[in-house]
């Protein structure tokens, strides 16, 4: 049996080493224990790479609204340490920082990996006891409290304290594996089922697959006639939508798919009315024998122009031999059906959608309102944003909520 610690926390990912630094700063002691043999493994690929830290919305009213239903929970978290208070703590770590398109937070050096490497010094720096390559077998508890965890190793580590900051399920070849979810599950909490988020999706249509490799960024998306983003790139591929419009989406549609397959209408000329539409398309028509295809290839992509025309059955023809028939066909490419069938799932999945119940969690502290001394923060609750430095900026509002909680 190990020494007796203040405080033990699970997962070594950004939520686990910003609570495990927030506890540290507070003079806890404190065990930060990761089953892979690095830290921050998801960390590293985070923005492509680059690392996109978080984003810079300093208004808290407006930034909480960005996470849907459950966003008002974090707003205790977010004032305790929001988007200003990330970028100062990172430049205080000698991390210089520049803010994208979109609010989008990045290392100046473009290298998410170097921001991992710097956390980990500041963690030794602390003095935090970091154990790599250790798996948590199971938590260990007596009627209302954890006394220790056991190892897969048969080690057992006794603490006051223990945070769970295991992640999701996406990207699991980086650990995220659900293994806090049944921990959670064990202590009596209730868990919201979890689902792939910011993920591709898969569409049963012939024609989408036809355009692998071929992307629109001017696009409206509707689901139940419902306009449910207007904003981003979709990207036809091999099994059906990506880009990040369709990861904006993808939460939308993974909500309803456990009904079965869903349509969507993709509209590809969202800057025209559609009541404009047709006399728009006899303005680009009139006066000119080029081909239809080549006229609308100036406003849309060659191939899915091309595409699309054979799936309306519109001949390629000059305008004056179009028929009035043809010519309300093409009307469609304001009202495309797709069929959703699911999405690319966890394996490719960002983030998670669903977790810990936000309910029988505190909002202030992330301790569990079931057990006295457990705490989760992270990927683990449920809570998820888009793309942009969001789901970070999750993590490290609610493991320095958490670690700075342990540590009073």
């Amino acid at each position: 049996m190990l020494n007796l610690n203040k405080v033990v926390v699970i997962g070594g990912g950004p939520a686990g080493m910003m609570a495990a630094i927030s506890a540290a700063q507070n003079g806890a002691q404190v065990v930060l224990i990761e089953k892979n043999d690095q830290l921050g493994k998801k960390l590293k690929i985070t923005g492509h790479g680059r690392g996109n830290l978080t984003n810079a919305t300093f208004d808290l009213k407006e930034l909480v609204k960005v996470y849907g239903n459950n966003g008002k929970f974090l707003f205790s978290a977010l004032n305790q340490f929001g988007p200003q208070e990330t970028m100062d703590f990172f430049e205080s770590l000698g991390i210089k920082l520049k803010i994208e398109d979109h609010g989008r937070v990045f290392p100046v050096s473009d290298s998410a990996e170097s921001v991992v490497k710097t956390l980990e010094a500041y963690l030794k720096k602390l003095k935090v006891k970091i154990l790599l390559d250790s798996e948590v077998e199971e938590l260990l508890m007596t009627d209302d409290a954890i006394v220790g965890v056991k190892l897969t190793d048969r080690k057992i580590i006794e603490s006051n304290s223990f945070i769970v900051t295991t992640g999701g399920m996406s990207y699991a070849v980086t650990g995220s594996t659900g293994a806090g979810y049944d921990w959670a599950k064990k202590t009596g909490h209730a868990i919201v089922n979890p689902r792939p988020a910011l993920v591709p999706l898969k569409a049963a249509d012939a024609w989408v697959k036809k355009l692998s490799g071929v992307s629109r960024n001017k696009v409206e998306i509707s689901l139940n006639k419902k306009v449910v983003n207007l904003d981003g790139e979709l990207l036809f591929t091999h099994f059906g939508i990506s880009g990040p419009l369709v990861l904006k989406l993808s939460k939308h549609v993974t909500n309803q798919l456990a009904d079965g397959n869903i349509t969507i209408t993709m509209n590809l000329f969202p800057e025209i009315a559609k009541k404009n539409f047709d006399s728009w398309l006899l303005k680009q028509l009139r006066g000119t024998k080029k081909s239809i295809k080549a006229i609308l290839a100036q406003s849309l992509p060659e191939k899915l122009v091309a595409v699309l025309l054979d799936e309306f059955g519109v001949k390629n023809v000059s305008p004056d031999k179009l028929s009035k028939t043809d010519r309300f066909k093409l009307h469609q490419f304001q009202s495309l059906p797709i069929m959703i069938t699911g999405t690319m799932g966890f394996e490719v999945a960002m983030v998670t959608s669903g977790g810990v119940d936000l309910k029988e969690i505190d909002p202030k502290t992330m301790r569990s309102k079931l057990i006295k001394n457990l705490y989760f923060a992270g990927e683990v609750l449920d809570i998820d944003g888009p793309t942009g430095g969001y789901n970070l900026q999750v993590a490290w509002s609610t493991g320095y909520a958490a670690g700075r909680a342990v540590s009073q």
